[in-house]
C-alpha cells in the first residue's frame, strides 16, 4: 500500500513509518520539517503545514490510507495554534481522504479527550467526553476525534488510538522534560498519594498503530471505534518517574505541593502568562497538577479483541533500552 504519515519526522510518527516500511509498504511522511533519517530508509518526504489544505491534499494525492498521527501537543500555547493544527488541520486531512477516495484512516488521540479532572481506574472506552476542558489540547483533540469517528462510513473507515504517555529512547517530550526540570531542581512532586497511570512504550505504540490499519476496513469491528492504548500495567506514577530520574544519575524530587495549592498556583500562573504576557509556559498549570495528582489508568481489552494488541515490549525491558539509550547520549557529549 502506499501510505501517508502526518508527523512522520516526529516521535510517534517515525515509529510508525519505520515500521510500515519494514513491512514492504510505500510510505510518505508529511510534517513541517525535514528528517534526512527517513528518506535513508526509503520513505518520500512531503513538507508543509496542516492548516494548509493544499499542502495536506498534495501529500495525499494516490495514497490508500493515512495515519493521522501529527498535532499540536503541549500543556500551554495559543488556543488558535491548537486550534489551528488540530481541528483544521484535521479537516484538511479528511477532506484529502474524501476527495482521493481513500479507504482508511487511522487517527491519534489522547485519553485526555475523556479526562473529567478525578481519578480514572480501569475505564473502558465507555466514558463520556467531559463538559470542560482546563488545557486547550486535550480540548481540540476531542474536536478533532469527534469529526474523525463521525466521518467513519462505507467508503472511508475510521479509527481513533488513544495512546497514553508514550516513552522510551529518542523521547523529545515527556524524558527531557522530567530530567530537564530535576537538573535545575526545579522539579516538585505533586500529591502525597501513590497514584496509578498507564504509560506506553514507543514500539508498542507504533505496534498497535499498524495493527489497528491491518484490521480497519469499512464495516470491520475496528471502524468508527477509539481505544485506548498502554502497556496493560499501570505504573505508580511517581515511582516510574523516579527510575527514570535515577537512570539519568538524578535524585528524585526533594519537596512536595499539596494538590490544592498546585492546582491554585497553576491558575494564578496562567492569569499572569495570559494578561502581562510573560515568555515561555507557567511552571505548573491546572491540568498538569490534575495529572500528576490523579490516576488514570485504562481498560484495554477492547484493542486486544478487535485488533489483536499485545505489548511486545515490557515497561522493563522498556527502561533497559532507555538506560543503555541515556548512557550513549551521556557519551556522545563528553
Amino acid at each position: 500500500m502506499k501510505i501517508l504519515v502526518t508527523g512522520g519526522n516526529g516521535f510517534l510518527g517515525g515509529a510508525i513509518v519505520r515500521l510500515l516500511l519494514t513491512k514492504g509498504h510505500e510510505v510518505r511522511s508529511f510534517a513541517r520539517g525535514s528528517d534526512p533519517r527517513l528518506a535513508s530508509l526509503g520513505a518520500e518526504e512531503h513538507r508543509g503545514d496542516l492548516a494548509d489544505r493544499a499542502a495536506v491534499r498534495r501529500a495525499a494525492a494516490g495514497c490508500d490510507m493515512v495515519y493521522h498521527v501529527a498535532a499540536k501537543a503541549g500543556v500551554w500555547g495559543r488556543y488558535r495554534d491548537y486550534f489551528s493544527a488540530n481541528v483544521t488541520g484535521t479537516e484538511n486531512v479528511l477532506a484529502a481522504c474524501q476527495e482521493f477516495g481513500i479507504r482508511k484512516l487511522v487517527f491519534t488521540s489522547s485519553p485526555s479527550v475523556v479526562y473529567h479532572g478525578s481519578d480514572q481506574e480501569g475505564v473502558d472506552e465507555s466514558v463520556s467526553y467531559p463538559r470542560k476542558y482546563e488545557a486547550d489540547y486535550p480540548a481540540t483533540k476531542a474536536r478533532a476525534e469527534k469529526m474523525i469517528l463521525a466521518a467513519n462510513g462505507p467508503d472511508l473507515a475510521t479509527v481513533a488510538l488513544r495512546p497514553h504517555l508514550i516513552w522510551g529512547p529518542g523521547d523529545p517530550h515527556l524524558i527531557p522534560r522530567l530530567l530537564d526540570r530535576a537538573r535545575r531542581r526545579k522539579l516538585r512532586r505533586i500529591g502525597w498519594a501513590n497514584k496509578k497511570v498507564d504509560v506506553i512504550y514507543i514500539d508498542n505504540a507504533a505496534h498497535a498503530h499498524v495493527l489497528a490499519g491491518e484490521h480497519l476496513e469499512p464495516g470491520s469491528p475496528v471502524a468508527g471505534r477509539a481505544y485506548f492504548l498502554s502497556q496493560g500495567e499501570p505504573v505508580v506514577l511517581w515511582d516510574f518517574l523516579n527510575r527514570i530520574l535515577a537512570l539519568a544519575g538524578l535524585p528524585p524530587p526533594k519537596w512536595t505541593f499539596p494538590f490544592w495549592l498546585a492546582w491554585s498556583g497553576g491558575a494564578v500562573l496562567e492569569m499572569l502568562h495570559r494578561v502581562l504576557p510573560l515568555k515561555g509556559e507557567p511552571m505548573i498549570t491546572r491540568f498538569v497538577a490534575r495529572q500528576l495528582a490523579t490516576a488514570h489508568w485504562f481498560d484495554i481489552r477492547a484493542a486486544a479483541r478487535d485488533f489483536g494488541y499485545q505489548p511486545l515490549v515490557s515497561t522493563e525491558e522498556g527502561l533497559r533500552r532507555l538506560a543503555i539509550s541515556l548512557q550513549e547520549s551521556v557519551k556522545e557529549k563528553v
